[in-house]
């Protein structure tokens, strides 16, 4: 069995609809995948309907942008109910601090120098996105021939510290832990030491987070060397946290990410799906009745 538990659609920032994505990933082999779109749930009742006319598993997540004492941290959210009101208010804000950011973000650029405006940002854009954020800037970049492609446009513009960074909103990580939890879903914290020399997340800090709540470790991750994946998966092992592999897959967005570069064991979803199973009991949130057939 493959499972690819990292995906994109073009609700948020990768190139493929959710259906052409559940496709992809049926083509590619895949008997499970889950759909993370950054901060929002909007694409996962076209992906779990085309999961099931091409017979593979989609399980709904999300990727939530959250802090940890002002570092930046995404946490992968599998099966909430996007319905909390507590979740809910907090993937407003989110959305709301992605869309406010992007006037300033162009302002910075065009102060550099850079000729860019919003229109060609809207222009570049795949889809219908919950709300516009930086990789969408960086596909406007590489289309006014700024830059090569959306690595080029983080590294030289938009990651923090660069011309082009602006601050916006994130949900603090440990809190979103619990609220997650409250809406009967699980949490990973994806690719930890991913694009760091000195990753923020010391296995101290895990320890702290997985006594909040925390499933699991993205450790298969394109962005962690072996070296780094030998380090999280023994630190997942010391503290019983689920050890999850994906792809982290944006399409045309985001290169070397293939469905199904990295995969999750097994024995570990099942382990993942136990938890949220556990979840959903103890807080009593009803599974939506289009997505209960996932389970």
């Amino acid at each position: 069995m493959r499972i690819d538990l990292h995906t994109h659609s073009d609700v948020s920032d990768g190139t493929q609809p959710p259906a052409g994505l559940v496709r992809a990933a049926a083509d590619a082999g895949l008997d499970v995948m889950a759909l993370t779109d950054h901060d929002t749930a909007a694409g996962w009742a076209e992906a779990v309907a085309t999961a099931a006319e091409v017979g593979i598993r989609v399980v709904p997540g999300m990727e939530i942008s959250t802090e940890l004492d002002g570092h930046g941290v995404h946490l992968l959210a599998y099966l909430p109910d996007p319905r909390h009101p507590a979740l809910a208010a907090e993937l407003a804000a989110v959305l709301e601090g992605r869309n406010a950011r992007l006037p300033a973000t162009i302002a910075k650029l065009q102060a550099e120098g850079v000729e860019i405006e919003i229109d060609d940002v809207l222009a570049a854009v795949a889809g219908v996105p919950a709300a516009l954020g930086r990789p969408h800037v960086a596909d406007a970049l590489v289309a006014r021939g700024v830059v090569a492609d959306r690595s080029e446009a983080f590294d030289r513009w938009l990651s923090a510290g660069r011309p082009g960074y602006v601050r916006r909103y994130a949900a603090d990580l440990t809190t979103m832990i619990g609220v997650v939890r409250d809406a009967g879903g699980v949490t990973v914290v994806a690719h930890p030491w991913g694009r760091t020399r000195t990753p923020y997340l010391t296995a101290e800090r895990i320890a702290a987070l997985a006594e909040a709540g925390l499933a699991g470790i993205e450790v298969d991750h394109e962005d962690h060397t072996p070296d780094v994946r030998r380090t999280l998966r023994g630190i997942a092992g010391d503290l019983g946290l689920v050890i999850t592999g994906s792809s982290d897959h944006h399409g045309a967005g985001k290169e070397g990410h293939g469905l199904g570069c990295n995969t999750t064991a097994p024995t570990e979803f099942e382990r993942l799906m136990e938890r949220a199973a556990a979840a959903r009991r103890a807080t009593g949130r009803p599974v939506q009745e289009e997505y209960a057939w996932t389970l």
